[in-house]
């Protein structure tokens, strides 16, 4: 029947590969993470990059990364993990891309307390939180 429901959500999906594309106007920049052995996609904007459940990252991907002044990035816990960065991790990932701002984000409760850890925390390293606003 062509009657549809109104409260059923519209959806229309699109697939992403490699290629750079626009949404908005601005144009998204796919970089393929590793989540362990699944590859699932960061994204750059700008100069901004989003990544969560990322493990590795190949050299020519953090190529598409690097020149970022904003990364967010995900650090599970202090612990190893088999597919997110921990706290170390993140860190030197941060520190090679050398971001002016940085975020870690996907954070376990197993990290500690927020305040704890953001004292342990470089300058321009914060925990990310509910409601952050990042202009771009």
């Amino acid at each position: 029947s062509a009657y549809k429901y109104p409260g059923i959500p519209q959806v229309e999906l699109n697939d992403v590969n490699d290629d750079p594309f626009e949404v908005a106007g601005m144009t998204f920049i796919p970089i393929e993470v590793m989540h362990y052995k699944l590859p699932v996609k960061a994204y750059r904007v700008k100069d901004f990059t989003y990544i969560t459940d990322a493990k590795t990252i190949a050299e020519a991907e953090k190529e598409k990364i690097r020149g970022s002044k904003i990364i967010v990035v995900n650090a599970l816990r202090k612990e190893e993990h088999i597919s997110h960065f921990n706290l170390d991790q993140a860190l030197a990932f941060i520190d090679e891309m050398a971001p002016e701002k940085a975020y870690l984000s996907h954070i376990s409760h197993l990290m500690g307390k927020h305040a704890d850890v953001e004292s342990e925390l470089p300058d321009h390293v914060r925990i990310a939180y509910d409601g952050l606003t990042i202009e771009i």
